[in-house]
């Protein structure tokens, strides 16, 4: 496990603070996907913590500025439903256009899968909550690109970091993943804080070394 950094640490506190990562290795939880899992994030309740919702924001316009640049991005795009909001507070603090990304075109009318205006061309960077495998954000970025728009960076609150095709399917396709914390910094502060028993820690541990063969054995589907 690296090193974990500050915006790391403050990301993963405020996240348990407002209970929005929940560890339960006694009572795993099992999601829609068959998958069977000690741990949640639900980055979704973010959005009524104004004070941890300022925070959270902040730390994001630090990390693309410096990660991608000040005048690389010309919009910001939030994927249908979840980060429709966090790209909204996004570009109003980068000045930027906002738009949204549906799941897929809405059948009537212009039959558009981009909501908002987006010039031909522009650099258009993709904000979600959250990625796991990172299935999503293909989708989001292909509907980007076939409007006519280039989208090289997507970027989330969290990303889980223990599903490798997370990175690797999106790097294939030229685009790369910015967050601001994964499970394993979570796992740090929960360690640190002593939020986790010794036995719960070694059992998500356990999980977020290898999540296919933990669901299997407790189960769960396997990917």
């Amino acid at each position: 496990m690296s090193k974990i950094t500050d915006t790391a640490r403050t990301t993963a506190s405020i996240l348990m603070e407002i209970e929005a990562v929940l560890f339960r290795p006694e009572d795993p939880f099992t999601f829609t996907s068959g998958r069977v899992s000690p741990v949640y994030v639900d980055c979704r309740k973010i959005i009524s913590f104004p004070r941890a919702r300022a925070k959270l924001m902040d730390m994001a316009v630090e990390l693309i500025q410096r990660d991608i640049g000040y005048e690389s991005i010309d919009a910001i795009a939030g994927g249908e439903t979840a980060g429709i909001p966090f790209a909204a507070m996004i570009a109003e603090r980068m000045g930027l256009p906002m738009l949204y990304v549906r799941k897929k075109p809405k059948g009537f009318g212009r039959d558009a899968q981009i909501e908002g205006y987006m010039a031909e061309g522009s650099r258009v960077l993709l904000v979600e909550d959250l990625a796991t495998d990172g299935g999503s954000k293909l989708n989001f970025v292909e509907a980007i690109r076939n409007a006519g728009g280039k989208c090289d960076h997507t970027f989330v609150f969290f990303h889980y970091g223990i599903y490798p095709q997370s990175v690797t399917d999106l790097a294939k396709e030229g685009v790369t993943l910015h967050a601001l914390a994964t499970w394993w910094d979570a796992l740090k502060v929960a360690e640190e804080k002593g939020y986790l028993e010794s036995d719960n820690l070694v059992t998500v541990r356990s999980f977020l070394s290898n999540p296919n063969e933990w669901s299997s054995k407790h189960g769960g589907k396997a990917d």
